[in-house]
């Protein structure tokens, strides 16, 4: 018997949960570069186990109600990777574990029954009601416990028991940030346009008039709140237009005094998931995935670059060189597998076309747009002092 197949007899001897909770971990090894061996025939055969219908896991019917909430702000990726405003999907299955043995574990069992007893009578609304009532429950537990520095110790310590990142606190406080605010970021969601193919001035002071008024009332909640924003958005680093539409000028430092300023992090957040995904198709050798990345992530640079005055001495500047350091150093490692006078598609000058002569004469053009622009606005305030 193979060391896999061994491997495999012993995990079936583990609850599902536990078994669900491994592919987690293991998927988020793989995000974070670290191979094991054995790894992708485990995660096949775990997979298969857990997502026979193409859904994640820990998408039983009482955790799938339970983190609903949570849904339009997931994403595939490791908790250990910085993601403001989103939730990692493979530390949902740690913090279920965490919340039914450790946090409430009567309460969660009571949930988990009724939950599945409506579900088999068909009753989806009673099912969300149940579903509702264990999250104000949640909220009221953690709030007490996350109350005192030694509550919180606790607590991660407890949830370090069904994972080994240090960072999946961070996707529990960000949990119950969202269910607080659950029933404001759904208002606000609906009010959103279906799809903004362009993040024209009108809807830059649209959407940042329902911002405005949404961050009165839930400030902690912004970030999630801007999430669904860059969800509509065909060109997502287009929401960093909400910073630089509200600052006197185009330069770093007044674009970070704006309330908007954490649009640009989050801009980079992104930048880095396409880093994360390039690196894994580079792997898998899909070259045609790792050229389409690598145009994404250059045209996020160059916008960056041109949006923000100044942006290079600042540690916005500083995190956008180290990514792309670390992006030309993957393309480098990729394109020397092959001989000089072969070439290499992500070698080709076609993906970075801002250095064309067209890139060149846009990049003067919006510049000069945006000297215009503070012109006018520095002349409108000096008239108004006036």
């Amino acid at each position: 018997m193979s060391e896999v197949n061994q491997l495999w007899e012993f995990l079936q001897r583990l609850t599902p949960l536990s078994r669900s909770c491994l592919l987690s971990e293991l998927e988020r090894l793989e995000l974070c570069g670290i191979d094991m061996p054995g790894s992708p025939d485990i995660q096949a055969k775990l997979r298969a186990e857990f997502r026979k219908d193409g859904s994640p896991q820990a998408r039983a019917n009482p955790a799938r109600f339970f983190f609903a909430p949570l849904e339009l702000l997931l994403i595939d990726g490791a908790p250990e990777h910085a993601n403001m405003g989103r939730i990692s999907r493979n530390t949902l299955t740690p913090i279920w574990e965490w919340i039914c043995r450790d946090l409430l574990p009567t309460m969660a069992r009571d949930y988990i029954k009724a939950i599945n007893d409506q579900v088999a009578a068909n009753s989806p609304k009673d099912a969300q009601k149940t579903a509702t009532a264990f999250q104000i429950k949640v909220i009221k537990v953690l709030e007490n416990t996350l109350a005192s520095p030694d509550g919180t110790e606790l607590a991660r310590a407890k949830l370090g028991h069904y994972t080994a990142s240090r960072f999946a606190f961070d996707d529990v406080t960000k949990m119950l940030q969202v269910l607080r605010a659950h029933n404001a970021l759904a208002k606000f969601n609906e009010k959103l346009p279906e799809k903004i193919s362009k993040f024209d001035d009108g809807q830059v002071a649209q959407i940042t008039a329902r911002l405005d008024t949404f961050r009165k009332t839930n400030p902690e909640a912004l970030p999630f709140a801007l999430t669904l924003v860059a969800r509509r958005l065909k060109t997502p680093w287009q929401l960093i237009r909400l910073a630089t539409k509200a600052a006197p000028t185009k330069t770093a430092v007044d674009i970070a005094a704006t309330p908007y300023a954490i649009t640009v992090p989050m801009v980079l957040d992104r930048l880095d998931d396409k880093r994360l995904a390039l690196r894994v198709a580079l792997k898998h050798n899909r070259v045609l995935v790792a050229r389409d990345l690598l145009a994404e992530i250059y045209d996020t640079e160059y916008a960056l670059k041109v949006r923000i005055d100044e942006i290079e001495p600042s540690e916005w500047g500083i995190r956008l060189q180290q990514l792309m350091d670390a992006i030309a150093a993957l393309v480098a490692a990729e394109v020397s597998r092959f001989p000089a006078n072969v070439g290499h598609i992500l070698g080709s000058r076609r993906l970075r076309n801002h250095d064309s002569l067209t890139g060149k004469l846009t990049y003067l053009a919006w510049k000069g747009r945006d000297a215009v622009q503070d012109g006018a606005a520095a002349f409108r305030k000096l008239i108004g002092q006036t």
